[in-house]
């Protein structure tokens, strides 16, 4: 199999294993071409994307600008701060009035869920969702997939552990999502309020003792609270939750063994992870920003074969 099942990439759940598997031969490809001294290919010269980003973000919106300039695409960066949507136009009018310039792909992050879908629905374009409020954010995912997939190999029967405020995370969904089509065990770990019930049924471990979790595990993927998308107080405090779910060298070196450590970003140093963890040889953190720039060229690349361009 050489081309995707799908047409956009709106979330992990409409992917199948072969998908992933051909997007990670893909990253392969161009990790290699990005650890040249000439870090640049013609490959997509003829495409021009559009990333529209209506919620703030720096790590994704530079790794997809990044991705895009790499394979020679023209790029077009759309801030909502700065739109007709302030004005009340639609979401589906300014992604026209966008495609009316010749557009071919839409990067899209937006703080409601299935505002990728509606657009793909709706619009003559190639969507990518870059994060949907609660829902998906699948190229992090991917990205962490493939980063794991560099240290343990194959990740069926792996343990990988999911710490944090799981309710309010798209991160964690996508995860859950890859992980289990690769045929990983999936654990989640935090304080009750922040674990949302329905985990059980996608076949979930749920865990709320720490270090129970983490003994169990081979890689922990350390989330930070979501405050932003909490309407309600869900814990006492920042303090007790750093007590009691924040990640110290102390208590990876209680563990007999080593345990690789991710996180997301960006990193609340101090609240979900310590700095000397963040940064210990065990993290596996910055090698997950510079692989986002490989599955973020591997995903552009190959949706691209996919549509005819918008001439």
């Amino acid at each position: 199999m050489n081309e995707l099942s799908v047409n956009h990439l709106l979330g992990i759940k409409h992917l199948n294993i072969n998908d992933l598997n051909l997007i990670f031969k893909t990253a392969d490809h161009f990790k290699e071409v990005i650890n040249r001294s000439i870090k640049k290919v013609p490959s997509l010269r003829d495409i021009t994307i559009a990333n529209l980003f209506f919620e703030n973000s720096t790590r994704t919106k530079l790794s997809f600008e990044l991705a895009e300039k790499r394979l020679s695409a023209d790029v077009i960066n759309f801030s909502s701060s700065q739109s007709s949507v302030k004005k009340g136009e639609t979401l589906i009018d300014t992604v026209n009035n966008i495609l009316s310039m010749k557009v071919d792909m839409v990067v899209l992050r937006h703080p409601n869920p299935g505002a990728a879908e509606l657009l793909a629905t709706n619009v003559d374009a190639t969507i990518i969702n870059a994060g949907d409020g609660a829902n998906e954010h699948p190229t992090q995912a991917l990205l962490d997939s493939y980063s794991m997939r560099e240290k343990l190999g194959d990740l069926k029967n792996k343990n990988i552990l999911i710490v944090g405020d799981i309710s309010h995370s798209r991160v964690a969904l996508s995860n859950i999502y890859a992980l289990q089509l690769q045929g990983a065990n999936v654990m989640v770990c935090g304080p009750k309020t922040l674990i949302p019930k329905y985990l059980h049924k996608l076949g979930v471990l749920v865990e709320h003792d720490f270090l129970k979790a983490l003994k169990w595990c081979n890689v922990v993927n350390m989330l930070r609270l979501q405050n932003e998308r909490m309407t309600d107080s869900f814990f006492p405090s920042v303090r007790e939750y750093v007590q009691q779910y924040g990640l110290t060298s102390d208590i990876l070196n209680s563990l007999d063994k080593d345990i690789y450590i991710m996180h997301p970003g960006p990193i609340n140093r101090g609240v979900e992870i310590s700095s000397d963890v963040a940064d210990s040889k065990n993290s596996i953190i910055l090698d997950q920003v510079e692989n986002g720039v490989a599955i973020r060229m591997s995903i552009i690349y190959l949706l691209a074969q996919k549509k005819p361009l918008n001439k």
